[in-house]
């Protein structure tokens, strides 16, 4: 097996670095759980901690658990290293300080718990590392180690998770937790130091190995873990220093960055990003600068020698967005030379905040009007604007119904989009019911508009479904919030299909399927959808009410 096969079946460095993090975080989440036991009683918190202290006292759990600690932290070094600048949004800069303090604290409790335990073969029981948080020279120490290690935990999650859907749906009960948890720690902790301040007995007798000599060798090792971590922070920063200065040196001058309203002059080495925040230029970047989310992409224009071959964790977010050629990732790319960059996202326009810029699977729902043109030609203007009205209400009711929002409104055309608020699967379900509303709506109108126009009312449907990208467009204040992407143009034309196969819905296989419905159409077809390289599978639906009535349970 070559090198390169084997390094490509490796995981990404942002995969390690969500990995280990998520090991650390459990573990103190596991910890803050067992001191809010301590409500119940002393006793309960203590089997509790035997239980929990065996899994991480076990060699896998030891392998696992600091295996993660010393990888979370050579990556958090490799982060640092990287960083040409020290310019980031201040929710960045907190938690990298919460980061870089969080060893110092840990080491005191590193040296209480599991050093003791190695040196003693005593794991410490509650009773008395309760009376030792309780002193006033440890509370205020271990109270940071708290907020510390949680909130740098936290703030992690949340950058990595804030662009997905479900996150952000139940942001307000996790947001609760987060908070919760600590709070009830502490009064965990409280409540376990008035029952042995009632019940002597309840506190454990010192282990028999504790000398003073343990005592000492403990304060030594505490210090040397403490001194040790500052100084390993300061020779990386120092180190950093004098490389970036000797690569400037040797490398030669500054390079420009031309932006569409300006340009500007970085060393060389810079990323796009920190280029763009060293200059005060708006860049929006949600994840924080870890190739997760995309949404700092830019379109570069340069000499290919300028501009560097995009490294794993670039190459695997820009196929996942589909991104064309010439599209870049603005966290990644440090161009070699002068290059002109353009952001594709503009942060602070949304007037949907916290949704400018995002990606997210979703369903595209394209519904209209048949023979319009006709009745253009033969109804006054203020008929046409009447009959625009009822279609237009109908047509968004039934979507908002179904839990989507109809967003444009085109002519005699809808564009719906599902999923803003849901997993696909569930959005692709909606768009469905969403289209027998529509139709059962549509066909109850119909009798009284042939009656008042003489003709009778159609219309034709698209869905599709995947990722697209959700943001305001248009110009100056003329805009409106919208989805871009292949998914709509495919919606779109597959609403054009349905005329040529006489059907009110025609949808993409794969939207059928998720949706649930697809083994209930039938054989699909192979259509070449103009904008698309590969052939679609679609499938036919003449009556979509037939899928979603009360037969269905829909």
């Amino acid at each position: 097996m070559s090198f390169a096969l084997i390094r490509s079946r490796l995981p990404a460095l942002r995969q390690v670095r969500w990995g280990s993090g998520l090991v650390l975080w459990c573990y103190v989440a596991l910890h803050l759980g067992n001191h809010a036991t301590g409500l119940v009683s002393l006793q309960v918190a203590d089997a509790l901690l035997d239980g929990i202290s065996s899994g991480w006292h076990s060699v896998p759990g030891t392998v696992l658990l600091y295996g993660a600690l010393l990888t979370h932290l050579a990556l958090a070094g490799v982060a640092l290293w990287q960083r040409r600048s020290l310019r980031m949004p201040w929710v960045e800069g907190v938690r990298l300080a919460l980061g870089l303090c969080l060893p110092l604290l840990l080491a005191g409790h590193f040296v209480a718990t599991r050093w003791a335990f190695e040196s003693m073969g005593a794991s410490l029981p509650y009773g008395r590392m309760v009376n030792g948080l309780a002193r006033p020279e440890n509370l205020a120490v271990q109270s940071l180690l708290l907020i510390t290690a949680w909130w740098h935990g936290c703030l992690g999650l949340h950058m990595a998770m804030r662009g997905r859907p479900g996150w952000r749906r139940w942001q307000p009960v996790l947001l609760t937790g987060a908070v919760l948890l600590p709070v009830l720690a502490a009064l965990g902790l409280l409540s376990m130091a008035r029952e042995i301040a009632w019940e002597v007995s309840a506190l454990p007798p010192p282990p028999s190995g504790r000398t003073a000599q343990a005592v000492a060798v403990s304060a030594g090792l505490e210090d040397a873990l403490r001194w040790g971590w500052v100084a390993a922070v300061a020779a990386l920063l120092a180190l950093r220093w004098a490389w970036r200065t000797l690569r400037r040196c040797r490398g030669g001058g500054p390079i420009t960055l031309h932006y569409p309203d300006r340009a500007v002059q970085v060393p060389r080495g810079f990323t796009v990003l920190e280029a763009s925040r060293s200059h005060g230029i708006a860049h929006l970047a949600l994840c924080g600068g870890r190739a997760r989310c995309s949404t700092c992409r830019v379109r570069v224009d340069g000499p290919a020698a300028h501009v560097p071959e995009p490294g794993r964790d670039e190459r695997i977010t820009l196929a996942r967005v589909q991104a064309p050629a010439g599209v870049r990732l603005a966290c990644q790319l440090r161009p070699a030379g002068d290059v002109r960059v353009t952001p594709l996202f503009q942060p602070g326009q949304a007037a949907l905040p916290g949704r400018l810029g995002q990606e997210l699977q979703v369903a595209i729902l394209f519904v209209d009007l048949r023979r319009w043109s006709g009745m253009a030609e033969r109804q006054w203007p203020f008929d046409l604007a009447w009959m625009l009205d009822q279609y237009f209400a109908r047509v968004g009711a039934a979507v908002q119904d179904s839990g989507g929002m109809a967003n444009q409104f085109i002519g005699d055309s809808v564009m719906a989009i599902f999923g803003l608020e849901t997993d696909l699967p569930t959005a692709c379900r909606q768009a469905v019911q969403a289209a027998a509303l529509i139709e059962q709506r549509m066909d109850a109108w119909s009798e009284t508009f042939r009656t008042q126009f003489g003709q009778s009312l159609d219309f034709g449907m698209g869905l599709h479904a995947g990722r697209v990208a959700l943001g305001q467009v248009g110009y100056a204040d003329t805009t409106t919030f919208s989805a871009v992407g292949e998914v709509v143009n495919t919606a779109s034309r597959l609403q054009d299909h349905s005329k040529v196969v006489g059907a009110r819905l025609v949808l993409s296989q794969e939207a059928a399927r998720l949706a649930g419905v697809a083994d209930a159409l039938g054989t699909p077809e192979e259509v070449q959808v103009r904008g698309r390289s590969q052939p679609l599978q679609v499938l036919h639906v003449k009556r979509p009410s037939q899928l979603w009535g009360p037969a269905s349970g829909g």
